[in-house]
């Protein structure tokens, strides 16, 4: 057994900036590292990581096959409730069989022929937020362009009418937040009420469907079956909120990573902006890869585990470092350096095996649209002034990104 290394600190705005000098630490002295203050091991290597993320022998939850007393854990407080409900029902907090099941009939829904429909409507929304941002000379990439482009897509794809879009990112940006290491108590009673609101909104829109469904996602999911089986609707709830929220957090936070990466690499972006169409399908994998947006993914260990000889107990709790995965050197050559014609990019940050991102098609199809956008129609985009990271460390991302044409 190894301690992690002192510089492991995901509540240090220093260690959130760049986390990476504290992964390189943790690589340097072992594979499997108890961090105290979570009660968590730390998991930094890609190889480690990218078998676990397959490992059967881990999950999701430990409530298909144990009770909380049986694993050795307490339940969620009774007033989580709300929450708990709405994120358990979720696909990437579900196992075998009711994930299987949720899944095949979600997929009957989000299929990649009904992805690739959505490109030309990902790339009018693009189009239109760039003009937008071109008009007022510059402004807040965050706010103008990462977060309303991915918000307006799920919106769009789930029927919701455009009076209530407003509504969507606030809620999610509550629930999200009881995903970050140790939530305090106020960061869950902000989450408990926004799966409050969300789940009563959306479960009128599911009565409306209904009675009168159209070509949107929600009328898809209402009818997706197969045999017996159908989504009920804390399902179809849980669902609807998991698209949005996983669907609009990691784009945003890889746009806002991603542009931040290519100002302090010149050379890169000089090359991006002569070859925009050659290079920007590579490009966008490197960003994604070099500065991960979700840093951390967690699992319950069912059975014994061991890695590098520590043997990792039932009961236990890894926390899958991607953003120390992707930068591992024993799976990327001068991982530390952006390359974005990188030929060898198998990064972990879609997550795989069963959990693998059911939305990666459609956030490749957003980061190209608003990437070749802006590179476009902007060619002289730059920073005005140093961003600040949001104090998060899992879900990793700018609180804004000031630029000017």
């Amino acid at each position: 057994m190894s301690t992690a290394a002192p510089v492991f600190d995901p509540w240090s705005p220093e260690f959130v900036a760049n986390p990476y000098p504290a992964y390189a630490a943790l690589r340097a002295t072992g594979r499997a590292h108890w961090f105290e203050p979570s009660r968590q091991w730390l998991v930094p290597h890609y190889e480690d990581v990218s078998a676990l993320l397959r490992d059967r022998r881990l999950g999701r939850t430990y409530l298909h096959r144990f009770t909380h007393e049986e694993f050795g854990r307490t339940a969620p407080p009774p007033e989580h409730e709300p929450f708990t409900t709405l994120n358990g029902n979720g696909l990437l907090d579900l196992e075998a069989p009711d994930h299987t099941r949720i899944r095949r009939l979600v997929s009957k829904a989000f299929t990649p022929r009904t992805v690739e429909r959505l490109a030309p409507t990902v790339q009018r929304l693009a189009d239109e937020l760039v003009g937008e941002l071109l008009a007022d000379g510059g402004g807040d990439l965050i706010a103008k362009v990462a977060e309303p482009l991915p918000v307006a897509v799920i919106a769009e794809m789930l029927g919701i009418p455009l009076a209530d879009r407003h509504l969507l990112r606030p809620w999610s940006a509550d629930i999200v937040g009881m995903f970050e290491l140790n939530p305090t108590e106020e960061t869950a009673r902000r989450a408990v009420q926004a799966s409050l609101d969300f789940s009563a909104y959306l479960r009128g829109l599911i009565a409306e469907r209904r009675t009168e469904p159209g070509e949107d996602l929600i009328s898809a999911l209402i009818a997706a079956h197969d045999e017996a089986d159908r989504l009920s609707e804390q399902e179809m709830i849980s669902t609807c909120v998991l698209l949005l929220n996983a669907g609009h957090e990691a784009t945003v936070n890889t746009t806002g990573n991603g542009w931040w990466a290519l100002f302090r690499n010149p050379g890169q972006l000089e090359a991006l902006r002569a070859a925009p169409d050659a290079l920007l399908p590579s490009a966008v994998e490197e960003l994604m890869r070099y500065d991960t947006p979700l840093q951390m993914f967690e699992r319950w260990v069912l059975d014994d585990i061991e890695i590098g000889g520590t043997v990792i107990p039932r009961g236990s709790e890894v926390a899958l470092l991607f953003g120390s995965a992707n930068r591992d050197p024993a799976r990327f050559d001068q991982p530390d350096e952006l390359r974005l014609a990188r030929p060898d990019n198998p990064h972990v940050t879609f997550g795989a095996g069963i959990h693998f991102c059911l939305g990666a098609p459609l956030a490749r199809i957003e980061l190209a649209a608003s990437f070749g956008s802006l590179l476009r129609r902007a060619p002289g985009l730059q920073l005005l002034s140093e961003p600040e990271w949001s104090p998060g460390y899992v879900i990793r991302g700018l609180k804004s990104l000031p630029v000017t044409l």
